[in-house]
C-alpha cells in the first residue's frame, strides 16, 4: 500500500503536467488563455530597373557584371561615341557662323562701307550732271541741223540713265545709314537659338552614350555584349535596387481598423527569425482585392483582403526578392 501512493502521485503529476503542456486548462476555461501577438505574412518586394541608352549605336564596352554592386552615377557602360562627337562638332560651328551673322547685323555697315556707298552716289551725280549737259546741248543744235535726231534720243537716254543710277545710289547710300531692319536681326537671332538648341541637343546625345547607375543596387542580369548594336528600347542591364525595399502583405477586412500609415512593425525572414528588422506601414490599398495565392493562410484564401506596404527602415543583405517574410505588430495581440 505504501508503494501505492508515491505511484499515485506521480502518476498524477504526469497527468497534469501534460495537460497543462496541450492547453487544457486554458481550452476548458480553468486559466485565462495567453495572448498571442498579431502578425501578417507577406512578401520582399524590391525594385527592379531595366538600364539602356537614351540613343542608338554600337555597344563599346560595358564595366559591371552580374551580381556586382554598384553605386549612384557609376558608369556601366559606352557607346561607340564618334557619330555623337562630330554631331557636336557640327553643330558648335553652325552657332558660330550664325553668332557672326548675327554680330554683323547688330553692327550694322563699317564706316569704309559708307564711305564707299557716298562716292558711288557722288559719282552718279557727276554723271547726271555731265548728262544734263550733253541733253541740253543736243537740244539746242537739233533744230539748226547740226546733229541727227539719233544722237538727240540717244542724249535724252542717257540723262534718264544716268538720273536713275544718281536716284539707285543715293537710296543705297540711305539704306547703309539706316543700318540694318529689326526683323533681320530677330530672324538673325531667331537662327541662332534654334542652332543653340540643336547644340545643346548633340551635346545631351554625346553624354547619353555613357551608361550611369540611376541608384546604388546590385546588377541582376547582363543582356547585351560589346559589339551588338542597340535602340534606344534595348535593355542592357536589369538592376535590383538597394533602396526601398519594401514588404507586400495583406490585411483581412475585419483587421483593417487596427493598422494605419506610419505605424511601427517588425519583419522577420524564415531563416533569421532572431534577427528582426524594423519597418513602417507606408501604405494601405483603398480598394478591397481577393486574397492572392501567394498568401497561404486557409481561412483568407477566398475572402477580401488589403494590401499593405511596409517599408524596412534599414534593409540588410539576406533580404532578397521574393522572400517570405512575418510582420509582427508587438502592439497588438491576436484576436
Amino acid at each position: 500500500m505504501k508503494r501505492i501512493v508515491p505511484l499515485v502521485i506521480v502518476i498524477l503529476v504526469a497527468a497534469c503536467g501534460a495537460a497543462w503542456w496541450y492547453g487544457l486548462p486554458q481550452k476548458f476555461g480553468w486559466l485565462p488563455e495567453r495572448s498571442k501577438e498579431f502578425a501578417l505574412y507577406g512578401n520582399v518586394d524590391i525594385r527592379q530597373v531595366s538600364l539602356g541608352f537614351r540613343v542608338n549605336g554600337r555597344l563599346a564596352s560595358l564595366a559591371v557584371d552580374e551580381g556586382d554592386t554598384i553605386s549612384s552615377g557609376q558608369v556601366l557602360g559606352k557607346l561607340d561615341a564618334t557619330p555623337y562627337e562630330a554631331a557636336v562638332t557640327s553643330a558648335e560651328a553652325n552657332v558660330a557662323a550664325l553668332q557672326a551673322t548675327l554680330d554683323k547685323l547688330k553692327a550694322g555697315p563699317r564706316q569704309t562701307e559708307i564711305a564707299q556707298a557716298r562716292a558711288a552716289y557722288d559719282e552718279s551725280v557727276a554723271a547726271l550732271h555731265n548728262a544734263n549737259l550733253t541733253y541740253e546741248r543736243a537740244r539746242q543744235l537739233r533744230p539748226q541741223g547740226n546733229i541727227s535726231e539719233a544722237n538727240l534720243d540717244l542724249a535724252t537716254a542717257n540723262r534718264a540713265m544716268a538720273a536713275a543710277r544718281s536716284d539707285s545710289a543715293n537710296e543705297a547710300l540711305k539704306l547703309l545709314q539706316e543700318g540694318s531692319r529689326v526683323e533681320d536681326i530677330d530672324a538673325a537671332d531667331a537662327q541662332l537659338k534654334a542652332a543653340q538648341s540643336a547644340l545643346v541637343s548633340a551635346r545631351i546625345s554625346l553624354a547619353d552614350t555613357e551608361l550611369r547607375a540611376p541608384n546604388d543596387g546590385v546588377i541582376l542580369s547582363r543582356v547585351r555584349e560589346p559589339g551588338a548594336i542597340v535602340a534606344p528600347a534595348d535593355s542592357v542591364y536589369v538592376l535590383s535596387l538597394t533602396q526601398p525595399v519594401w514588404v507586400r502583405s495583406y490585411v483581412a477586412e475585419g483587421d483593417l481598423g487596427r493598422l494605419h500609415p506610419g505605424m511601427k512593425v517588425q519583419v522577420t525572414s524564415d531563416t533569421q527569425a532572431d534577427k528582426p528588422y524594423d519597418g513602417t506601414i507606408g501604405f494601405i490599398s483603398p480598394v478591397a482585392e481577393f486574397t492572392p495565392k501567394s498568401v497561404e493562410t486557409p481561412e483568407l484564401r477566398t475572402d477580401l483582403v488589403y494590401r499593405l506596404r511596409i517599408v524596412i527602415d534599414k534593409p540588410g543583405p539576406d533580404l532578397r526578392q521574393g522572400m517570405p517574410v512575418t510582420v509582427h505588430f508587438p502592439s497588438l495581440a491576436a484576436r
